[in-house]
């Protein structure tokens, strides 16, 4: 329209992130610069994402039979256990809790850390810690926003299920009904779970680049979804082809070395070039867009080493 329009390519950024991942990994191979690099990944992946399993009812059997007869069941135990089994149960979940919430921190760092190592070409654990500080910080509270709103809609969306069971009135429930909530209620939540890992993953290289909070790079990252539409689409879509690329490639890895690939740290030094393929290409997709979302504004894209000087002209 204005004739500044880009042309906006799937595959071509793809390319561009294999031959970056064989310059940093493979051109030269470099053993302990795998391993930090691998490291760098392993801290970005325990940011992690929401996971969620959903159990089908037994077709052959009446499931307001099924909770009846297991809250019948589960009131007896409870009154037999012993008084401290509680207070220990409450102490393990806040436990969990947080080390959950310390693990997602130390990811939120770990994503601009794995982002650095590939824009810089290096395997650098502190000074990049140090240095996306503010963002990383800005990214694990606005996690935990998204996470607590997460968990509000799924409060609300199974409230109104809960409430017949709580007064002892499951005959108010139809099976008809229940499954129209329950299809509601997946769709709701996976739409939410995966809107937000796609925004997450393009938040992170756009505060790199522009050193912005949070907030502001979620509202970039909205901006840009609304102005193209079809390109994001396009590449959430080839990113879940390879995803499910990555978990069989994963899945075969982790069989071929008797489950080594399947330990956490030991296994993504193994798959290290399909995790630097993947940022890679989130990181030269984005880069179409202009140089506000050029992870590489400024910045070589591969350290290399300067000439050295010419000898100087005979007299």
């Amino acid at each position: 329209m204005n004739g500044d329009e880009r042309k906006i390519e799937i595959f071509k950024p793809f390319g561009e992130a294999f031959e970056l991942m064989k310059r940093i990994l493979f051109q030269p191979f470099d053993l302990g610069k795998w391993c930090v690099i691998g490291f760098a990944a392993f801290l970005a992946s325990l940011s992690g994402g929401m996971h969620f399993n959903f159990t089908s009812f037994n077709r052959n059997q009446n499931w307001h039979w099924k909770f009846s007869s297991m809250r019948h069941d589960i009131a007896p135990s409870m009154a037999n256990l012993p008084a401290w089994v509680i207070p220990l149960v409450i102490v393990i979940v806040l436990l969990a809790l947080v080390i959950a919430v310390v693990l997602m921190w130390v990811g939120a760092r770990g994503r601009f850390i794995f982002v650095d190592c590939i824009v810089r070409n290096r395997g650098a654990i502190q000074e990049p810690w140090r240095e996306f500080r503010a963002e990383g910080n800005s990214f694990f509270l606005f996690s935990l926003l998204i996470m607590l709103l997460f968990l509000i809609v799924a409060v609300a969306m199974v409230t109104p299920m809960l409430l017949p069971l709580l007064l002892h009135a499951p005959n108010l429930l139809s099976r008809t009904t229940m499954i129209v909530w329950l299809i509601c209620f997946v769709t709701v939540i996976f739409l939410i779970a995966f809107g937000w890992h796609g925004a997450s993953q393009l938040m992170v290289p756009v505060m790199y680049r522009k050193r912005c909070r949070a907030v502001a790079a979620f509202s970039e990252v909205v901006r840009l979804v609304l102005d193209h539409p079809a390109p994001l689409i396009l590449y959430f879509l080839f990113f879940i082809v390879l995803a499910i690329a990555f978990v069989v490639v994963g899945c075969g890895a982790a069989c071929l070395t008797c489950c080594l690939a399947a330990i956490p740290y030991i296994g993504t030094v193994i798959l290290l070039p399909l995790h630097a393929l993947l940022y890679g290409f989130t990181l030269f997709f984005l880069r179409q867009f202009g140089i506000d979302f050029d992870a590489w504004g400024g910045i070589a894209p591969l350290e290399t080493p300067a000439p050295p000087p010419l000898p100087p002209l005979p007299a």
